[in-house]
């Protein structure tokens, strides 16, 4: 259910909406920024462009003043020379606002084209899901936004145009020269204000194309679970990751076995090794094995000089009690201080011995 999708998507869920052209992309933010790039373009070129169009249209006048010369050839080099004065008038302005939008794209979805989302999908053809996409709750906000925005720009435009009215009603009659500037120039302060409130509304649907977007990618608690479980490694790499764990595991407790006061065993199936030091409240484990394992601890054990002492009930109550590095509980204090005692009276016994 929609209502169960709690968790933040993934970013493997991320990856694969943008392999599909999924993105949090606002067309508002390329639409203002390319007309505040056309308005800048404007300023820049503007003047160039004027006086390309000049040199046009003073050329096609002097070509109908003569037409003696109007063949297939005098029209043919009429056409070419206006062409290549609109083409050159308008390319620079073109190229800038064509690099804008480019730049407004990667900048806020990246430069990563998604390939799968140029495969042909006929059920974006269907009528019914057409119908239903103009029906949606999407639809529904985008009309308000569309409705928002036409009123906020216009708005801004009227309140750009009704203080001047006096102003250009006084333009008439005035020559074209003198009065192209003028329209020029309250053009481009209207459409700069108009550029502002347009980059404001691009900002504010960008973040909400964002908050969508992570509100449709939203996953359930199972879906998280299910893609966790797709990327864990293979058994095989897993068992052998555990196993070369516990063989170092098994190497450092063999490292402590020397560092033990005694080692209770079963006296065969059992062995652990403790060790009391004034670091600890209680004696601690620092090995303990069953069968192979039990047999080499009573062998580092004998090598290192530390008392193997057999107890099988103490033996057994420890290894299944207590974990390796961890104190042994209250309830064995008795047993061990009483089989530290005789490990610590026969370590006595013998330096007094070897002393004599």
């Amino acid at each position: 259910m929609a209502n169960d999708k709690t968790e933040k998507a993934t970013p493997k869920k991320k990856e694969e909406a943008r392999n599909k052209g999924q993105v949090a992309k606002s067309p508002d933010v390329n639409g203002a920024v390319v007309l505040s790039a056309s308005i800048l373009a404007l300023a820049s070129f503007g003047p160039g462009m004027f006086r390309r169009m000049e040199e046009a249209t003073i050329g096609i006048l002097a070509f109908v003043k003569r037409p003696d010369i109007v063949d297939h050839a005098g029209i043919s080099e009429l056409f070419m020379s206006t062409g290549s004065h609109a083409i050159m008038g308008a390319a620079p302005i073109v190229v800038v606002c064509a690099l804008a939008g480019i730049v407004a794209s990667i900048g806020q979805v990246g430069f990563k084209p998604a390939t799968k989302a140029l495969k042909p999908d006929f059920k974006k053809l269907s009528p019914l899901s057409g119908f239903k996409n103009m029906f949606s709750p999407n639809s529904a906000v985008e009309a308000v936004k569309s409705s928002l925005k036409i009123a906020a720009v216009g708005g801004i435009i009227a309140l750009a145009i009704f203080p001047k009215l006096d102003d250009m009603a006084g333009l008439v009659g005035m020559p074209a020269a003198a009065l192209l500037p003028h329209l020029c120039g309250l053009i481009m302060q209207i459409a700069q204000r108009a550029a502002i409130a347009y980059l404001f509304i691009a900002a504010i649907d960008f973040f909400w194309q964002r908050h969508r977007m992570a509100k449709n990618l939203k996953m359930d608690k199972d879906e998280v679970k299910q893609e966790h479980k797709g990327q864990e490694l293979p058994p095989e790499i897993k068992g052998m990751q555990r196993r070369r764990g516990f063989e170092l595991a098994r190497a450092r407790m063999m490292d402590d076995v020397p560092t033990a006061d005694v080692v209770v065993t079963n006296p065969t199936h059992y062995s652990v090794a403790l060790r009391y030091d004034n670091e600890n409240l209680a004696p601690v484990v620092v090995a303990k094995g069953t069968d192979q394992l039990a047999l080499r601890i009573r062998r580092a054990a004998a090598e290192a000089g530390v008392t193997v002492v057999p107890d099988a009930p103490l033996a057994r109550a420890l290894y299944s009690s207590v974990d390796v590095g961890r104190m042994i509980p209250e309830e064995l204090f008795e047993g061990v201080a009483q089989l530290l005692a005789y490990v610590y009276k026969v370590a006595g016994a013998r330096r007094e011995g070897a002393a004599a």
